[in-house]
């Protein structure tokens, strides 16, 4: 039986030096535990997209390669073994022997021993990080060779004392399928790291992490940035670039606890799992949607792909960090769209 704890989203300013953000990370989470702590135990603590890098590592310069596990694990490790807690993070450029010079933005959990227990790479990747964070897709053929086509590696899940966690990191929100894969791979607690202005002023963050915890009957977890202090986004001094807004879902798609915008704060709430479990396993009608997927109907959908695999599969990493020509793929896609009669062309005046 997993008895009812306490998750804690950590929202944290940060800084163009990791070694200064997971000093900043241990003080404000010691912070955060002992006051959450009151009620029940805190078990988990998950930090946002950036919180350990900051994002000087989407700026110019040469790429900050890392390794997980790694220095930055092996302090995560420590602060997970003081505090007695699962520590999910992300972590951009992590360097993956099987692809040589291609680097991935992957999420991973920290178990409470201080060891890293979980990996899981970021599959949808936004515009401007096209050129410096490589997608499995982009290396098809060679993932598929050397990890499989499967929902371990593609959507890999973590079973723990305190449930099933998947992971699944910022752009990756705007797609139902991630956070399906991970449902369908078990996930009770789904981690959602981040998303910038003006999609969090908005409504999109949290609608999209509303209806990924309802679809799935799932917990979300969703920690968000608080201000930014590294030069890489401002010279004049701290930037609110995500817009905050840290919450965590319950799996009716109710927000249990949500935080502002702006500053180190964070979100906490009651985690049931056994109650998330009575749910799934009794409900036979709305609100418990994974049961009665039609599934053989749904495979036609994705028979005709559309954005191209393998990009990246041959050839050195390319040089331009931003890819000026990322849009032209896209534009390529849309075509197909078009030629398909998905979309149609808007009208437009003489």
């Amino acid at each position: 039986m997993v008895e009812p704890y306490m998750a804690i989203a950590l929202q944290t300013k940060m800084w163009d030096d990791w070694r200064k953000n997971l000093d900043h990370i241990r003080k404000v989470m010691g912070t955060a535990i002992g006051l959450t702590s009151l009620e029940y135990p805190v078990k988990l603590v998950a930090l946002a997209e950036g919180a350990i890098q900051g994002f000087g590592a989407t700026g110019p310069g040469p790429l900050p390669v890392v390794e997980i596990p790694g220095e930055q694990t092996d302090i995560l490790g420590e602060i997970a073994k003081a505090f007695n807690v699962y520590i999910i993070a992300e972590m951009f450029c992590v360097k993956e022997p099987e692809f040589d010079d291609r680097l991935f933005n992957v999420a991973f959990i920290i178990s409470p021993n201080g060891q890293v227990i979980y990996k899981r790479y970021k599959m949808q990747l936004e515009y401007m990080a096209e050129s410096w964070t490589t997608s499995p897709h982009d290396v098809w053929d060679a993932w598929v060779q050397k990890k499989g086509a499967t929902l371990d590696s593609l959507y890999s899940v973590a079973e723990t004392d305190i449930g099933k966690i998947g992971c699944m990191i910022c752009m990756e929100g705007g797609y139902p399928e991630i956070s399906r894969g991970l449902a369908l791979n078990g996930a009770e607690i789904i981690y959602r790291a981040t998303y910038h202005e003006p999609f969090v002023g908005d409504g999109t963050w949290e609608l999209q992490n509303r209806a990924h915890a309802l679809f799935n009957t799932c917990y979300v977890i969703a920690p968000n940035n608080g201000v930014y202090e590294g030069k890489a986004m401002s010279e004049k001094g701290p930037f609110d670039i995500t817009g905050g807004n840290s919450m965590i879902v319950d799996f009716k798609g109710k927000i249990i606890h949500k935080v502002g915008a702006g500053y180190d704060t964070y979100a906490a709430g009651l985690i049931d799992i056994e109650a998330l479990r009575r749910h799934r396993t009794s409900v036979m009608g709305i609100g418990n949607f994974l049961k009665d997927l039609r599934t053989e109907a749904y495979k036609i959908i994705y028979e005709q792909p559309i954005y191209p695999k393998n990009t990246r599969l041959t050839g050195p990493a390319p040089p331009d960090r931003w890819l000026a020509n990322q849009k032209e793929a896209y534009k390529k896609s849309v075509d197909i769209l078009l030629q398909r009669g998905i979309y149609i062309k808007p009208s437009t005046k003489e």
